[in-house]
Order: structure tokens, then sequence, then C-alpha cells
């Protein structure tokens, strides 16, 4: 019996990738390795959103290839879909697979021969012809597939909580910096009794919070015929399962629907947090994004999020660098961000990525200068974060307990996206109500006020 090892790269979407993969190959007879440096086929689930995160893959391929020198790489993901001659030509890679057939992988590995890959036309796929390792790609437009299976935030299954449930792929958006189009194809969603089998599934297994994800969420179900809107399906995974709580992950500021805000507000098993991309507050740099908004739009959905939940958390991505944008563009996302209730951030440094309409664009912002704009928002983020957290002390917040215990305390995430040290150490995967006494650093520290019993439907 072969062994395996799935090494993930990036986004929640790429890790639930590896996860089906995981499963498939589990599947197919294969046994689960305790590391690259242990197992006879290393799969390598790769992203490319930044030019780092293809150097991280090809310094893997390299480690990889040292620590165990007889194994079989097989590169897949978003890299591998965009660059795939790039990678076969890399010493060490066996075979590299596309997102466009990464669902032909787990046949492809299993079918190791013992002195080689047997022929990948004999599997049924088509192949491009390079100088070094096979490669299996297609168009990924054409591409109709989507791979599903809950990732957790440990490798332990003692230590699992808050299952990641991918229900959405693609993107049928064209960003001018965004490759993700090209390397995963159009906006695909799993269908309304997947999505619901497989949230069945996680609460037999015991899980009392999961996460909903996708890369363009808030378009799921615009492919489905009939269509049916997101909203529905939340509705419906709070109506027609026993989950406890439901975390919905990052939602187009637009797809934050009127109906989305409320339903969110007002069911309690809907955890209290909005994450709505930004990626500039300069109308200008938004326009040369090809954003579908405008920033007097996104305040508009911010503001009506904090009316309807004045204790959630509400979050963005940001981009600073974007080619063209000048100081006065940066004071104007500078002071935007300050004037809205935002309560975390993840900013980015552009990284110009080849073939985006951005990568041509004139005006290149210098390195050094994007990551000047990079800290100043960060330290006014940590300004926002630290109020946030004081708003919240003596106030009760439901919570899931953690793994992490250290110091008679134990590790929580609050409803509304907080991380809080709660007094005693406690079971992992729980659902409890903390009493928030005060702010540590970057934690809140609190105490556990009781244990809610069950939730009444939304």
């Amino acid at each position: 019996m072969a062994s395996f090892f799935v090494e993930n790269f990036g986004c929640r979407a790429t890790q639930a990738d590896g996860a089906a993969i995981e499963r498939q190959l589990l599947e197919k007879g294969l046994a689960r390795g305790s590391s690259a440096i242990d197992a006879e086929v290393v799969v390598l689930n790769t992203c490319t959103v930044t030019a780092s995160a293809d150097q991280d893959a090809r310094a893997a391929i390299r480690r990889i290839k040292r620590g165990n020198p007889e194994a079989r790489i097989i590169v897949t993901g978003c890299y591998a879909q965009r660059a795939p001659e790039e990678i076969s030509r890399i010493e060490g890679v066996s075979l590299v697979v596309g997102n466009s057939h990464k669902h032909a992988l787990p046949t492809l590995a299993a079918n190791l021969a013992p002195k080689g890959f047997v022929s990948v036309a004999s599997i049924g796929v088509g192949t491009a012809a390079t100088e070094a390792a096979p490669v299996v790609i297609g168009d990924i437009f054409a591409h109709t597939e989507l791979m599903a299976a809950p990732v957790f935030d440990s490798e332990s299954a003692a230590e699992r909580t808050r299952p990641n449930l991918k229900i959405q792929d693609g993107c049928n958006n064209r960003c001018s910096f965004c490759v993700i189009p090209y390397v995963r194809g159009k906006s695909r969603s799993l269908t309304m009794d997947s999505v619901l089998h497989e949230v069945d599934s996680l609460v037999e297994a015991g899980y009392k919070e999961i996460v909903l994800s996708g890369i363009n969420l808030g378009r799921w179900g615009n492919d489905l015929r009939p269509r049916v809107r997101f909203e529905e399906l939340v509705r419906n995974i709070v109506e027609n399962t026993a989950i406890p709580k439901v975390r919905i992950s990052s939602v187009e500021p637009m797809d934050w629907s009127n109906e989305l805000i409320a339903l969110v507000a007002e069911s309690p098993k809907i955890c209290k947090h909005a994450h709505a991309p930004l990626q500039s507050g300069s109308d200008r740099i938004l326009r040369k994004m090809h954003r579908r908004y405008r920033p007097w739009h996104y305040a508009d959905r911010l503001e009506r999020i904090r009316t309807a939940m004045p204790q959630a958390a509400i979050g963005a991505d940001v981009m600073v660098g974007f080619p063209g944008e000048t100081d006065e563009h940066f004071e104007e996302t500078r002071s935007f961000i300050e004037s809205l209730p935002f309560t975390y951030l993840h900013v980015f440094t552009y990284s110009s990525r080849p073939g985006t309409p951005s990568a041509a664009m004139a005006e290149q912002v210098p390195v050094y200068v994007a990551r000047e704009r990079n800290k100043v928002l960060r330290d006014l983020i940590a300004e926002k974060k630290h109020g946030f957290m004081e708003s919240l002390v003596g106030k009760e917040i439901e919570a899931v307990t953690l793994t992490n215990q250290r110091d008679g305390m134990t590790e929580a995430l609050t409803d509304n996206y907080q991380k809080a040290m709660i007094a005693g150490e406690h079971t992992s995967n729980q659902l409890v109500r903390v009493r928030l006494d005060r702010v540590d650093g970057e934690s809140l520290l609190g105490v556990i006020t009781s244990v809610p019993s069950a939730h009444h439907e939304g």
C-alpha cells in the first residue's frame, strides 16, 4: 500500500481541495503518511495569488527532493494551472496536474507503477508534452467539477474544531489584479442538497460551528438551474439542519443584501461576523481594479451591518501599492478605513501576476512605498481592533472552545470572531457562554458563565 502526504498552500479554498484529495486518496486504498519526508507520494497543492506563493511552492519541491529523494512529487493547484511547464522543469517533480484535472489526481496517484507512473494517456486524460515531468491540464473555463471536503484547523482528529466547508468555487468577475478566474475557472456551486448533506454529516460528527466558504461565496447558486440565492441556502441551513453555529466567510460587499444582513442579525445560529473585501477606498483605484462598487456603496453596506449588529466583527481585505496609487489615493483609503466600523483588516501589498491587466499598467508603485503604506494601515487597524475589544469588556457572548490550553486557560473563539482565553481547562469543540473581563494583548480574558443546552431555530 503506497503512502501519501498532501501539503496545502494558500487560501481556505485550496485547503478544501486538498482535503477532498485526501478523502479520495484514502478511498483509492492509499495510506496517509505522517509527513512529506516519509511518504512515497507527495501532493503539493499550490497557490499563485502572489509571487511569494509561487516561491514557497518551488522551495517546498526542493526541500522534499532533498529530504525524500525517492518520493513521487505531484504538483497541483493554482500555480500548476497557471505555469505547468515552468513547474515540470523543476528537478524532483514527477507530475503536474492543473486545477482543470484535479478531480483526476487521485486516480493518477493511485496508478503509480513500481518503477514509475503508468502512461497518463491510458488513464484517459490529455497531456501537454514537456521536456521534463508530464503535465495534465485543460481549459479551466470548461471545468465543471467542484471538489468539496471539510477543512479543519488541526490535522489531529482529536483536536478538530470549526470545520470549513467550501460550497462554491471559481469567479466570473475580472478584477484587473486577480489571477484567480484564470486558474479556478467559472463560478460553480455545490447543490443545495449536497451542502445540507455535508452539514448534516458534520452535525453527526459532533461539530458545533461550521464555516461556509468559497472563492466568491455570495454568488453561490447563480449557476444552478433553477437559480438559487445564497440567502436561501443560509436560511435552509439554519432551519433544516441541527448545526448550532454557522459562520459566513468572505462575501463581496454588494452581495451583503438587506435580506442577508437581516438574516445574520436575527438568527442566533449565525455568527455575528461580516467580511466584505474592500481593496481600496479610492474611487479612482477601484475603477482601475475593475471592482463593481464605489466607496459610497461600500460604506452604505457596512453602516447597515453595524446598525443591525452593534457587536459584530467587521473585516475586509485591502490592497496597497496598486499601479497608479498615489499618496493622495492612499490617503483616501486610509481616511475611508478610519471612518468605518472595521474591527480587523487583512492588508496585502500588491503583487503583479503574469497575464493580468494590472501587470501591464504604467506607474507601478515601488515596493518600499507599498510596504510603508501597508504598515500605516496595520497600525490604524490595530487601534480600531483594540478599541473594539475594550468595548466588549463586561459583556457576555457565546464562544466555541478550541484546542490550545496553557497556564490553566483554554483558547476560544467568540461568536463575533474574537480570540478569548477563558479560565480553566475545557474540552475543545464545546459551545459556551463567556463573560469577557479584560483585554490582554491580542486576546480577551474571561470566564464561562453557562453552557447552552440547545439553540432554538432561527
